[in-house]
């Protein structure tokens, strides 16, 4: 029987930016309390009063200069930095959250940005190690993790999703958009190469007219679409994140 769980986080509330902390190390080596205290130092930010801190992930530490020490601990020096990515989230959108498991007898024993949990799912540590994008696609918004050298370095969420792809199907192609859902699943394809070109489907129609029958082609034409946008995005923001080429 399942009592407690670890539940996502996703959404445009979500906000992330990098921090950076500075502390004297105690007794000449690195310890866990100086850890600890150097990425305490580095949330010392104001933050919109109706945002939480939810993660604070090391990027990197700096002792007296020397960069890239990713073990610190017992290590010797007298100055200790740390640079750090920070992700706030929604207060209201959290408590729904837990408030919704509540009601399902569930205890939430941790709330986890959803990109980092999928991470956890399907990357590797030789990926995480060598440089990795993971893009999460979820209804409403993508959202995205980068990992260089082991670390998270950056993440992004991105307005657009797979309820945008039903959208579209509707619109184009003139039906109701639960029937779009239901196209979407069972015969949409990203790329129009891929489809068979004399292949039809039967698209219902709205209100009482009869359904009609429409190129695969044609609906593979304007998820394509989308997807290019979406990735174009992707790519910018990657561009925007000044960090080495994955």
């Amino acid at each position: 029987e399942i009592n407690t769980v670890f539940a996502g986080i996703a959404g445009s509330h979500v906000r992330s930016f990098d921090g950076h902390g500075i502390v004297r190390i105690n007794e000449g080596e690195v310890s866990q309390e100086d850890i600890d205290g150097v990425i305490d130092a580095s949330q010392a930010m104001s933050i919109p009063s109706d945002q939480r801190i939810l993660h604070v992930l090391p990027k990197d530490f700096v002792i007296d200069g020397q960069e890239g020490v990713r073990e610190p601990i017992g290590m010797s020096g007298v100055r200790l930095e740390a640079d750090v990515h920070i992700v706030t989230v929604s207060r209201s959108a959290e408590q729904n959250i837990i408030k919704s498991m509540e009601r399902c007898g569930l205890e939430v024993q941790q709330i986890i940005l959803e990109q980092l949990a999928s991470s956890f799912s399907v990357l590797s540590n030789d990926e995480k190690d060598l440089g990795v994008c993971l893009v999460d696609i979820g209804g409403g918004t993508s959202d995205i993790v980068v990992f260089m050298g082991g670390q998270i370095v950056a993440t992004k969420v991105i307005p657009i999703g797979g309820n945008h792809v039903t959208n579209d199907i509707a619109y184009a192609l003139r039906t109701p958009e639960k029937e779009a859902e239901e196209i979407k699943i069972k015969h949409a394809c990203t790329t129009s190469k891929m489809v068979n070109k004399e292949e039809l489907i039967e698209v219902p129609s709205v209100g009482n007219r009869s359904p009609r029958q429409i190129e695969l082609e044609r609906l593979a034409s304007v998820v394509q679409a989308r997807y290019e946008e979406l990735f174009a995005v992707i790519n910018d923001e990657i561009g925007k994140m000044n960090i080495e080429k994955l």
